[in-house]
């Protein structure tokens, strides 16, 4: 029997000062009660029982060790309730990392709305544009664009996006569109250095070599050098999708394009994480996933 049992047992004992009524308390036999408080008593080699012809008292050992035994015991319900309370009702600050566009063009009416439906809950958005460790960084969540490692935590699938070529339709008035990778030769390209794809952009076939005219280091930096008519970026389709949407910015050489990317909503604890986590996953991945942002086709 556990020590926790064992406390359990004694205090019902002392405080119904009967053997007898301690067992009908607990809904077990009484040599079952016996039996527990004798191993208690050889345990820590100690009386803590009088026994007589009117029942049971507590020795000054047992007084003391019964004073403890309901301090501790009150300690572990408020611990179980404090837990069981953190995952039944929605509060502290979610941490939620995801790339800086992500937030700008996808996630930002979604979060008001969420934190409009759980007022205890606060958010604080962190901007990552690679995978995050969460359990070092803090992290609750993370929404993440492209393939996770097998050994990750759990994840949500949300959709997919996909890598295209862009440019504004005052630029190609101008410029013409390209036929084929190959003629981006003859066009102003705006390249990116923060995502790698400086010298190099990859198509479903095949990588085509081009020498940007511009080099911004955020997505962000050549979209707008983009929509200032500049030249040709490329661009994950989330991170313009208003822009596109609204016909700012033109996709062009899409039969061409690489394949989609997954975006994931990933998180650790499965079914043990907070109610704050639970509660934003239940509310924002159907919203994700409904977004026009993340439906490919």
């Amino acid at each position: 029997m556990s020590q926790h049992r064992e406390m359990q047992i004694f205090l019902a004992v002392a405080q119904a000062g009967s053997l007898a009524a301690a067992a009908r308390v607990l809904q077990l036999s009484q040599a079952t009660v016996m039996r527990s408080v004798a191993a208690l008593e050889s345990r820590l080699d100690s009386t803590l029982l009088l026994r007589g012809p009117r029942g049971v008292s507590l020795s000054p050992a047992g007084a003391a060790f019964a004073d403890s035994c309901q301090r501790i015991l009150q300690r572990l319900d408020e611990a179980e309730q404090s837990v069981t309370g953190l995952h039944a009702n929605p509060a502290g600050q979610l941490t939620l990392a995801l790339p800086l566009l992500m937030a700008h063009q996808v996630l930002t009416p979604i979060a008001v709305d969420y934190l409009a439906a759980f007022p205890e809950v606060s958010l604080a958005s962190l901007a990552r544009e690679e995978l995050p460790r969460l359990l070092e960084e803090g992290i609750d969540l993370a929404v993440v664009v492209g393939h996770l490692p097998s050994s990750s935590g759990f994840a949500v699938p949300l959709g997919q996006v996909r890598p295209l070529i862009c440019a504004a339709p005052a630029y190609l008035q101008h410029w013409g569109r390209p036929a084929n990778p190959q003629a981006l030769a003859e066009h102003r390209t705006i390249a990116t250095s923060s995502t790698g794809h400086v010298g190099e952009w990859r198509f479903a076939q095949e990588a085509v070599k081009v020498v940007p005219r511009l080099t911004c280091s955020t997505p962000q930096g050549s979209i707008r050098a983009a929509l200032a008519g500049f030249g040709l970026t490329r661009c994950l389709s989330y991170e313009a999708h208003h822009e596109l949407q609204s016909g700012q910015l033109l996709a062009v050489l899409e039969d061409f394009a690489a394949p989609p990317v997954p975006v994931q909503l990933y998180y650790r604890e499965g079914r043990r994480a907070a109610a704050r986590v639970r509660s934003f996953l239940d509310f924002a991945v159907p919203r994700l996933r409904a977004h026009p942002a993340f439906r490919v086709g």
